[in-house]
């Protein structure tokens, strides 16, 4: 591909990392509603409205740092091209469909960086790939979930103590009121780290085009990406608030409040320091971490043991799969 030339592969690339985008929105929509429809303050419909509109809103809030990770930090852009980029999305949408069928939630996140990987590695080996990006985001494999667990444990133990004097119905009034902020902040979060990723495999792209440089990402690409998340999450992935809301251990308003909350503070942080983290592994984290301070037992523990098991193998398999697609894509285009 000539610098500098848009040519119908590029329009259709771009195209389909938008339908990644978006089937990020909807595969982790149930991060941002299942507490918040479980706990009965929001209906299905009220609820992923509330979740679209504040996906948006953190257009607004933050700076681009997890797209400039994406983009130039976990693969060296000098070695991208169609094909590489083709493979990518092919492994990590391959592994969101796989996942949304069965009901997992795996992380839309690092099926993406599995892909990046898996496609570069077919091309050219392991030389091109960037160590402390790749580590950077795998860590968060871990402390993601670890530290939603903490914060939303220390906040449901807080107010716990703080409200041991009032009726459980009090507590409930207020804390469904409660996890309407809650709810959005977590919202904000999921937009700012989630809709960021596709900007960066976009800038991955138009850098390989000699469309743009390094330093600059077009502001056509951040507005529509965070449209497009919006618009997933507006249709929603019904199969995982089941298992996000209920399955894994029951939620009153107060947990929901504590579970969002938590994992909100987790994706700010993440954000800010330009870490591309797993909403779903961070939402579950938290749900843990509210049921586990109730009592062990309150946690299903075997369903949370599935959902780790598909968190271990999002990476290598949507890798896989994505160097299957750049051999194809070499193949036949």
């Amino acid at each position: 591909m000539e610098p500098g030339v848009i040519t119908l592969t590029l329009v259709a690339l771009v195209a389909l990392a938008l339908a990644f985008d978006f089937m990020n929105g909807f595969h982790d929509a149930a991060n941002s509603i299942a507490t918040v429809v479980s706990t009965g303050v929001l209906k299905p419909y009220q609820a992923v409205l509330w979740a679209a509109f504040f996906n948006f809103i953190a257009i607004a809030l933050f700076e681009l740092h997890v797209a400039a990770t994406v983009g130039k930090g976990i693969i060296n852009p000098d070695v991208v091209d169609n094909y590489v980029i083709f493979g990518a999305l092919i492994g990590a949408i391959s592994w969101n469909v796989i996942t949304w069928y069965f009901g997992l939630p795996s992380s839309s996140s690092h099926a993406l960086i599995g892909g990046m990987i898996g496609a570069t590695v077919a091309k050219a080996g392991a030389g091109p790939l960037l160590a402390p990006g790749i580590i950077k985001t795998s860590s968060f494999i871990v402390v993601a979930p670890m530290l939603g667990m903490l914060l939303s444990g220390l906040l449901i133990i807080a107010v716990s103590w703080i409200c041991r004097r009032r009726t459980q119905r009090f507590t409930d009034r207020w804390f469904r009121r409660l996890q309407l902020v809650s709810s959005a902040l977590y919202s904000i979060g999921h937009g700012s780290n989630d809709a960021q990723k596709t900007m960066g495999i976009i800038w991955l792209l138009l850098i390989a085009a000699g469309l743009t440089t390094r330093e600059h990402l077009p502001n056509w690409v951040v507005v529509s990406c965070y449209v497009t998340i919006s618009l997933g999450t507006l249709f929603g992935g019904w199969r995982i608030v089941k298992t996000m809301g209920q399955r894994i251990t029951k939620l009153k308003p107060v947990g929901g409040f504590a579970a969002e909350t938590g994992g909100a503070i987790s994706l700010f942080l993440a954000s800010s320091f330009g870490i591309p983290v797993s909403t779903t592994h961070t939402i579950t984290g938290s749900i843990i971490g509210v049921g586990s301070t109730q009592r062990v037992r309150a946690v299903r523990w075997g369903v949370a043991g599935n959902i780790v098991i598909a968190w271990i193998l999002t990476i290598p398999a949507s890798a896989l799969m994505a160097a299957a697609a750049w051999w194809l894509g070499h193949k036949l285009v």
